[in-house]
């Protein structure tokens, strides 16, 4: 968006208004990928004669076959962005027709922090690094986004400063796995040295520093891959509690067997150990992960391991996918393959087992908030009018324990018909009761 900007486009209100539709895309699994063909072929029915561009990780991944295979787009770019777009003088010939350039706001638009956000109000998303160095058997992010990439500390709180000072509230640092955060530069710092120990510029020194920033505001850890998870942060989190110990770990399995075949480390043993020794020292810690079903050679007896180990976890919030067979990845030429049925079996009793263990959770938070009169912050999202006079109007947001997008909502109902909410802030509010996984919450004046 910011290139775009520099290059003299604006963000149209909706596709009617629009002279180019960009399908921002995913190559990680197939169901992602034939969502990403199935918009462009959407798009193109609804607007044929608009100019259509497939962005993202499937024009990374399949340039040269999309050009063929799907007409449908008129232009096929991958992640590089403008630094992509001069290379290819179609790209460059498409960005430059935006129309006349306002030289100061294309300068604004490209300044650290001040980039166009799509997020929900009061949140955006910071990302501390690009690509990874785990090559887990069954993922093609490595193929897409090549090795770890850590951006500098001084610029990641620059560029969180500067969105703070926009308005933002919660910060959600991401990556395609943040606990490694600074092992390619740690890496590089040993080989100068010619020492084994890591250079201290890893999560822990990032979160440090962010903490040195001043105001009221939420920082938010996802994507955190629990072979790797620097207990250090346990520490920082608990000397500001603007740091939320909200812990998104996607374990995948249980199984050692499986665990070792997908290329991890760990077991049902440690990671139980990891969540124990979390919660032992924070009250709300939010535990989120992911389960893939259906990696090959996953028996019965593997799978029950992985229900055995979410009853015993109970996690707070767990999201579940059938694997997804990825060309270049090692897992590709596995045997022993399982059924999609089977697979898609199996994702159905994860799911229905962890509906009843998230709602436990969430009346643990609501029993916690009656019984002991503790206030949860509260990010103002959106604001629900009234039908009628006789009703009263509903803000929805989310608590520190729910993550954007991924995660419920919160229902907020205010002591006073006359209060009126800023979308984008924090305001204190009292937990009173659960709906479904959702939770209602009376603002406190």
């Amino acid at each position: 968006m910011a290139g775009l900007n520099l290059e003299g486009w604006a963000a149209a209100e909706s596709a009617e208004e629009a002279d180019l539709i960009i399908v921002n895309s995913c190559g990680f699994i197939e169901s992602a990928k034939q969502e990403s063909i199935n918009a462009v072929l959407a798009w193109r029915k609804l607007y044929p004669t608009k100019k259509i561009l497939l962005a993202g990780c499937l024009g990374e991944r399949y340039a040269k076959e999309l050009k063929t295979e799907l007409p449908e787009a008129d232009y096929i770019m991958g992640i590089g962005g403008i630094k992509e777009a001069d290379s290819r003088p179609e790209l460059r010939r498409l960005f430059r027709s935006g129309g006349a350039i306002d030289k100061s706001a294309a300068g604004a638009a490209l300044a650290v922090g001040m980039r166009p956000l799509l997020s929900m109000p009061g949140t955006a998303y910071v990302k501390i690094s690009e690509g990874c160095n785990n090559n887990c058997t069954y993922c093609a992010i490595p193929l897409i986004r090549g090795s770890l990439k850590s951006r500098s500390i001084k610029e990641i709180v620059r560029e969180c400063e500067v969105l703070l000072g926009r308005g933002i509230r919660e910060l959600c640092l991401i990556g395609q796995d943040t606990a490694t955060y600074g092992a390619d530069k740690a890496a590089l710092a040993d080989l100068a040295a010619g020492a084994g120990n890591a250079a201290s510029d890893g999560l822990p020194a990032l979160l440090a520093a962010l903490s040195e920033l001043k105001g009221n505001f939420h920082i938010r850890l996802l994507y955190m891959h629990p072979d790797h998870f620097p207990y250090e942060v346990l520490s920082l989190m608990e000397k500001d509690k603007r740091i939320l110990p909200y812990f998104d770990f996607p374990f995948q399995h249980a199984s050692e067997k499986i665990l070792k075949a997908m290329g991890r480390k760990g077991n049902a043993k440690i990671y139980l150990k990891l969540i124990k020794d979390i919660r032992n020292k924070f009250k709300d810690a939010v535990i989120r992960s992911t389960f893939l079903t259906g990696f090959p050679g996953e028996s019965e007896e593997d799978f029950m391991q992985l229900l055995d180990f979410q009853e015993k976890a109970k996690l707070t919030w767990l999201g579940c996918f059938v694997y997804s067979r990825e060309e270049g990845t090692l897992a590709y030429n596995m045997k022993a393959r399982v059924s999609k049925k089977l697979a898609n079996d199996r994702k159905k009793k994860i799911e229905e087992a962890q509906l009843r263990i998230t709602e436990a959770e969430m009346d643990k938070f609501v029993k916690r908030s009656i019984k002991n009169n503790v206030l949860y912050d509260v990010l103002i999202e959106e604001k629900i009018p009234p039908k009628s006079e006789e009703d009263t109007v509903i803000y929805l947001g989310r608590l520190p324990f729910q993550a954007p997008e991924v995660d419920s909502s919160a229902v907020i109902l205010t002591e006073r018909e006359d209060t009126e909410l800023k979308l984008g802030e924090i305001y204190p509010c009292k937990i009173f009761a659960r709906a479904g996984i959702d939770i209602k919450a009376a603002l406190i004046n």
